[in-house]
């Protein structure tokens, strides 16, 4: 195989998606743990994908780097069949759980990986310089891996998953051992890219931070994917908070026609009412006897949406 450079072209699916899979489905002995999963992940967005424990995530992220075969669907990957070694040379990875040789130091750690790529020889070193300065390790760059703390190895993986450079990276909990200061050099990264048109894929259970980097959203439970889209469009309704009192407990079912209520105290919290509904909601309150007192809209989050998705048990 010849090396390639690392200014490597980019090159995108013909119908313009990243990853694309269609009826994807796997099966680890009695567990089913795909069931025709379909997902499209745009090109230069970063795609946050988010289920419980169990839901397949890791299998999905095994099948797009051709670590194992599907029993059923296809898929691509910038274009090209899953698996194929070509394109994977193309893709950047940050698993969960990793380890580097504690001997090493972070320059010869991302030395060994350029190699591993093929990247050529005469670009290695500037490589590896705009890895440890993109990941805040320049100044660490000689130092053996074996005294850095978790978090700077989790600096020092997302600078391996940015050798190449890619076209796509797929990221697994990457701030998941990150400080503040950490998550949010994480998040100017990932914007980075997105401004070089390069495709993150983020697997986290950190929700804000999904929240504040992605473009798009896809949930998945069971195996299939439950609900995927922009968030604006997967936050869609709103939610109001209305202080009431007088209000007889035994009428709030009457109120479920405008969306999801809970009460406690004198707060009542409607959650997926539409934006126009609100008068029709303090009207009705009136008329039930209740006398609102304050009326405040609220933000939904990607913490709600999920929820309602998958429900708190298997949140948990």
């Amino acid at each position: 195989m010849t090396e390639r450079s690392a200014e490597a072209p980019s090159r995108a699916a013909p119908d313009g998606a990243a990853l694309r899979t269609v009826g994807l489905s796997k099966r680890y002995g009695r567990t089913l743990a795909l069931d025709g999963l379909d997902l499209l992940v745009p090109r230069g967005e970063a795609f946050g994908f988010l289920g419980p424990n169990g839901a397949g995530k890791t299998t999905v992220v095994k099948l797009l780097l051709g670590l194992a075969i599907p029993d059923a669907g296809q898929g691509c990957v910038l274009g090209a069949p899953l698996g194929d070694r070509a394109v994977r040379a193309r893709v950047g990875y940050l698993p969960e759980l990793f380890r580097y040789q504690p001997w090493l130091t972070a320059r010869e750690v991302l030395g060994l990986h350029c190699a591993l790529a093929r990247i050529e020889h005469a670009d290695r070193p500037e490589a590896v310089r705009n890895a440890l300065a993109t990941v805040g390790l320049a100044d660490r760059a000689d130092d053996r891996v074996g005294g850095f703390s978790k978090g700077m190895q989790q600096r020092l993986g997302l600078g391996v998953a940015l050798l190449g450079p890619p076209d796509l990276v797929i990221l697994d909990e990457p701030t998941s051992a990150l400080d503040p200061v950490g998550r949010h050099d994480v998040r100017r990264i990932i914007h980075g890219l997105r401004e070089r048109g390069v495709t993150v894929f983020l697997n986290s259970h950190l929700l804000t931070e999904v929240e504040r980097v992605c473009d798009r959203v896809a949930v998945v439970d069971h195996g299939r994917v439950v609900a995927t889209g922009r968030l604006p469009e997967l936050l869609a309704g709103s939610r109001v908070s209305l202080r009431v009192t007088g209000l007889d407990a035994g009428r709030l079912a009457s109120l479920e026609r405008f969306g999801r209520v809970a009460a406690a105290e004198d707060r009542l919290t409607v959650d997926g009412i539409a934006p126009d509904g609100v008068p029709d909601l303090v009207a009705e309150v009136v008329r039930l006897g209740g006398r609102v007192h304050a009326v405040e809209p609220l933000q939904r989050t990607l913490e709600d949406r999920f929820l309602e998705l998958v429900g708190p048990e298997r949140a948990e």
